[in-house]
């Protein structure tokens, strides 16, 4: 994070959105480079592309009015739907002769934290992109409002992350937020209200990354890396057949350290109360039993992270660890950015130097809340199941991830561990408007509404990830 967000400050302004064609036309234009030269993605290719185009189609006759629900495993997963509209829908549209008007776009609902840490262009960026953004952990009904209107009203369909936030890993779906179920209904709602007869719909999309080339010694040169910041003897790179079959006690016994480090931090430090592990007998234990312990005590020390942020601010641990992030992540924004420092020009500079001392502590207590971010999507038997190139550079990433934030780096500059290739898989709509008669009955009937909505969702995205072999 940035030192600004060590210094109080007037709360977040609204960005909004400024759709200039100009801009999205440069973007355009420029991405399939970027992808290539920047992300490392030197292929994009999309399955079932012809659904999309027919509600693209729907959608410009005024028929409908739908938003795009995606997977987000990681950060360029907007660039890559981005390619998706831009090339790949005009192109299957061409194929078969269905007249589309340019340009291809969607309304993307983001975070408002994300200019703080990526920089203000960023927000500059998604402002002229026509996107919107929405603070999460609160009721911003400035974002939602925006949010709601662009969805009935906007020039294109709507397009968010249901997931909150990346969780790393391309074949786990995280807990849906119901936030995107809760958007479908308001605009059917809002739709019914102007006497108006389009249908609304949700549509799924996967996304998931694989390597081109199995980058199986830059997931060793990595490993070196990170045991030699923790502290453990380097393990030599040998390269050959033997490679892949050294890496997984390697990296057990990377996650084994790095669980024992934070372990004897929190419990010395922040006095909580952790199991006490005994360590010395797991070269004795089978892999099996190892996972399965690694997995519990990460789950415990998530847990104990957490509790040192919500300490902190108040806050009591209820729902999972994506709901208790974003709590967390509002309450430190509520102290950098105060509704009482509107006019900070009329602060005494020791009032301002107090505040600061305040955004700097909240600031110290998110760092907690970003461990668990990195960690959140972790299991103990993910890279065991199928011990794939993928699933190997996801975790070792993720990990990578961890040391970068506790030493202090910028943990959004990751290393490139070799070429990848996208796969995006466009779904089947889900309808909203076939719902809405029961949202409409009752307080009751809208809750168990939302809730069954955002758990079609989630199976169908989860039906859109294909496991690796």
């Amino acid at each position: 994070m940035p030192d600004l967000l060590n210094q109080a400050q007037p709360p977040l302004e609204f960005i909004s959105p400024k759709f200039n064609p100009l801009v999205l036309q440069v973007i355009q234009l420029g991405l399939p480079s970027w992808l290539h030269w920047k992300a490392a993605i030197s292929q994009i290719e999309a399955d079932n592309v012809d659904i999309l185009v027919d509600l693209y189609r729907q959608f410009q006759e005024g028929k409908i009015r739908f938003l795009i629900a995606f997977r987000h495993p990681q950060a360029t997963d907007p660039l890559c739907l981005g390619y998706l509209f831009s090339q790949l829908v005009p192109r299957v549209a061409r194929q078969q002769g269905v007249s589309l008007q340019r340009p291809i776009h969607a309304h993307f609902i983001y975070d408002r934290g994300i200019p703080l840490w990526a920089g203000a262009y960023v927000g500059w960026i998604a402002s002229n992109l026509g996107a919107t953004p929405i603070q999460r952990g609160k009721a911003d009904w400035t974002g939602l409002r925006s949010a709601r209107d662009l969805f009935a009203n906007g020039r294109f369909p709507m397009a968010a992350a249901p997931e909150g936030v990346t969780n790393g890993l391309s074949e786990i779906v995280n807990p849906l937020e119901p936030g995107i179920a809760q958007f479908g209904f308001w605009c059917a709602e809002d739709l019914h209200k102007a006497g108006r007869d389009e249908q609304v719909l949700i549509l799924p999309i996967g996304i998931q990354y694989s390597y081109v080339e199995s980058p199986w010694s830059a997931i060793a040169n990595l490993l070196s890396e990170l045991e030699a910041d923790s502290g453990l003897p380097v393990v030599e790179t040998r390269h050959g057949a033997s490679l892949q079959e050294s890496l997984y006690p390697r990296l057990l016994r990377l996650a084994e350290r790095l669980l024992s480090l934070m372990e004897q931090f929190y419990t010395r430090f922040y006095h909580q109360k952790l199991p006490v592990v005994e360590t010395r007998n797991f070269a004795s234990l089978q892999t099996e039993d190892v996972n399965e312990i690694i997995g519990a005590r990460l789950q415990v020390l998530l847990d104990v992270v957490l509790q040192v942020a919500e300490q902190y601010f108040y806050l009591q641990p209820k729902g999972n660890f994506n709901d208790r992030c974003r709590r967390v992540e509002q309450a430190g924004w509520n102290y950098i950015f105060r509704e009482d420092f509107k006019d900070i020009k009329a602060l005494s500079l020791l009032e301002r130097a107090l505040g600061d001392r305040i955004a700097e502590e909240a600031n110290l207590r998110m760092w907690h809340m970003r461990l668990v971010e990195s960690l959140v999507a972790v299991t103990g038997s993910y890279v065991r199941e199928k011990p794939t190139a993928e699933r190997f550079a996801e975790t070792t990433l993720l990990i990578s991830d961890v040391v970068t934030r506790i030493k202090g780096g910028n943990p959004f500059q990751r290393p490139l561990l070799g070429k990848q290739r996208a796969k995006i898989i466009v779904g089947e709509p889900i309808s909203v408007s076939e719902r809405y008669p029961v949202y409409k009955a009752s307080r009751h009937g809208a809750r168990q509404a939302v809730a069954d909505l955002t758990k079609d969702l989630q199976q169908a995205m989860e039906s859109l990830v294909v496991k690796g072999g």
